[in-house]
């Protein structure tokens, strides 16, 4: 683990750039861009496409470490390269910004509520890969849609089965269990999270270290409490389908939550923008989520 960048997500002013949409989500992030699946035949050509197009997010000069604490990759673009350096590399040595790793392969079906993650094949061999590509982190999501109290220990119980061996391969994992936006009962699904989570924190060994990444509680500074947890560096929001202005508004008003979105950083980014029309989109967008993780 590199203290330096454990320092620098721990007590650094930014959010954290999720750049890590793969599998099925790769054609809808292509076609945001702009991008139709008429433009690529194959699997290859279409993960060139998205390389690129998180090449020239990454390259963007107003993709700057004075707003961005880290950037969270998918498999794929960890492997290849930006101006001759692993991503990555290019991430911490061109850009000081800290490098993670999206992990899990999707979810599993509805099950008491919620969707695990589906079974992670050759987990101990991605790790070692990731450790390898000086990646700092990784990233694990999983969805609870009902207040179900069996499903929801079940999915917090395997994030913490999980995240232990992660932090023993030399990785930070980022626990995400994600609460759908449109639960009904989202408000007793997040105080059963909150509550679970907690003791599972309260079991680990003195020195683990977690991040977590939560939907925007619907009662403001809800999670506050997790952030003064001594294994937890840092509990970080996921935009979780909110619009961007809409999302901005619910993270500003939770102290000490800062964002990890995805959808939202790419919103109003197009492929057929000039470098300047796209520089000026994308620093209009990383100044408002910026401004709301340091309200």
């Amino acid at each position: 683990m590199n203290n330096e960048q454990l320092e620098r997500i721990r007590v650094g002013q930014g959010f954290i750039a999720a750049l890590d949409q793969s599998g099925g989500s790769t054609p809808q992030a292509l076609l945001r861009y702009g991008i139709q699946e008429s433009g690529y035949s194959n699997e290859e050509e279409m993960y060139k496409l998205v390389h690129d197009m998180r090449t020239r997010i990454i390259t963007c000069p107003v993709f700057d470490s004075k707003y961005i604490l880290g950037a969270i990759l998918f498999e794929n673009t960890m492997n290849r390269t930006i101006d001759g350096l692993y991503t990555a590399d290019y991430l911490w040595e061109k850009k000081g910004i800290v490098p993670f790793l999206k992990i899990d392969e999707g979810l599993a079906g509805l099950e008491n509520g919620v969707q695990l993650m589906k079974p992670m094949a050759g987990l101990d061999e991605r790790l070692a890969q990731a450790v390898d590509k000086n990646i700092f982190g990784t990233k694990m999501r999983s969805v609870i849609k009902e207040a179900n109290s069996a499903g929801i220990r079940s999915l917090v119980e395997q994030q913490f089965d999980l995240a232990k061996r992660i932090f023993a391969a030399g990785l930070v994992p980022i626990v995400e269990p994600e609460v759908d936006i449109n639960s009904t009962d989202k408000v007793e699904s997040e105080s059963l999270l909150k509550e679970m989570i907690l003791e599972q924190l309260s079991r680990l060994e003195s020195n683990v270290k977690i991040m977590l990444k939560l939907t925007i509680p619907s009662v403001d500074n809800f999670y506050e409490d997790l952030m003064g947890n001594p294994h937890v560096v840092r509990v970080v929001a996921l935009s979780g389908g909110y619009e961007m202005e809409d999302a901005n508004a619910r993270l500003a008003r939770n102290r000490g939550l800062i964002a990890s979105f995805s959808r939202a950083l790419a919103e109003g980014l197009t492929s057929e923008q000039t470098d300047s029309q796209f520089e000026e989109r994308l620093g209009d967008t990383i100044q408002s989520i910026f401004q709301a993780s340091i309200t």
